[in-house]
């Protein structure tokens, strides 16, 4: 009876995930209020997939510290105008310049074609730092769910050319950050089913032919376990890392608590830059918790510290 019980939590977890992912992609950000953007540039030339849009604030003069915004949808969904950008949107009444990407999907093409992309768009960012009155220098990567991963890694790996595609173009301008706001992004795909295992429920979600980490990779992650490797930020951690700033709820059955925790640990352990790591009591896999005024105060003075 006991792990009857369990795989109905279970089935409620993903339940619930599917109709936050599907709720989140189908309603669009409030962009009305911002006087100045531009929408739909392209970064890379692959493919339909690689454009972003550019908000700026509505007072003060560039040029603008930039926070790249990286959408989540488990890999599979989402969009750079998904409502998932309205708290970074707040960046914009702080003095910050927001991007919000668009990279190719799970369906489109396989790992790490998406990785490639967030890459080429910072470059591209950087590249045109100038013209677009932005600081090359002081860009930040924010990202929630799959996009958290995505930053988490972009902040990890910095110019890893091995995690470059050299056709996305602006070849030999560096992909680093200064900044990581990671929002309960999945880590180390390989063992995110050992939390299941510990509470007795057979039928692996993550290693499954049919899962979304899977479908990323193109066959089965346990099948692949070099090409899973290189999505994974620990990976890469070599103590040259940017400041983070990591958060999860204590009740995420998703991106799974413990396995956020030990990439913060192992990057306090060996960062010489500032990491904080937090979790949100009695929060899932991003609720209304991490937009609330109070949360969104502290991640924008950590930013202001590492970008100001």
């Amino acid at each position: 009876m006991k792990k009857l019980f369990i795989l109905v939590v279970v089935a409620s977890v993903w339940v619930a995930l599917v109709v936050f992912i599907f709720e989140a992609i189908q309603n669009d950000a409030d962009t009305s209020w911002v006087q100045k953007k531009y929408l739909d540039i392209q970064y890379a030339s692959e493919s339909r997939s690689e454009y972003l849009d550019i908000y700026y604030p509505n007072e003060g003069t560039g040029p603008f510290p930039v926070i790249v915004v990286i959408h989540g949808g488990a890999f599979k969904f989402g969009d750079k105008q998904d409502a998932m950008l309205n708290p970074m949107l707040e960046g914009l009444k702080k003095g910050y310049a927001v991007v919000s990407i668009n990279y190719r999907l799970s369906g489109e093409a396989k790992w790490p074609a998406q990785i490639n992309d967030v890459k080429a768009a910072i470059k591209f960012i950087r590249a045109n730092a100038q013209n677009l009155e932005f600081q090359e220098d002081k860009i930040a990567v924010w990202g929630g769910l799959a996009g958290g991963n995505l930053a988490a890694l972009a902040g990890t790996s910095g110019d890893t050319k091995a995690l470059e595609d050299p056709n996305l173009g602006h070849n030999g301008v560096s992909a680093k950050v200064q900044a990581v706001v990671d929002y309960f992004g999945p880590m180390n795909f390989l063992t995110m089913d050992d939390q299941w295992k510990v509470l007795g429920v057979k039928g692996q979600q993550h290693d499954d032919a049919n899962s979304y980490e899977s479908k990323l990779t193109g066959q089965k992650i346990t099948e692949t376990p070099r090409l899973v490797e290189t999505s994974n930020p620990i990976s890469y951690i070599d103590g040259n890392e940017p400041p983070f700033f990591i958060q999860c709820g204590t009740n995420d059955k998703t991106a799974l608590p413990l396995k956020i925790k030990e990439f913060a640990d192992i990057l306090q352990q060996k960062s010489k830059n500032e990491v904080t790591f937090e979790y949100i009591k009695e929060s899932g896999h991003g609720d209304q918790a991490f937009e609330t005024k109070d949360n969104l105060d502290k991640i924008f003075a950590f930013l202001d510290r590492h970008l100001k």
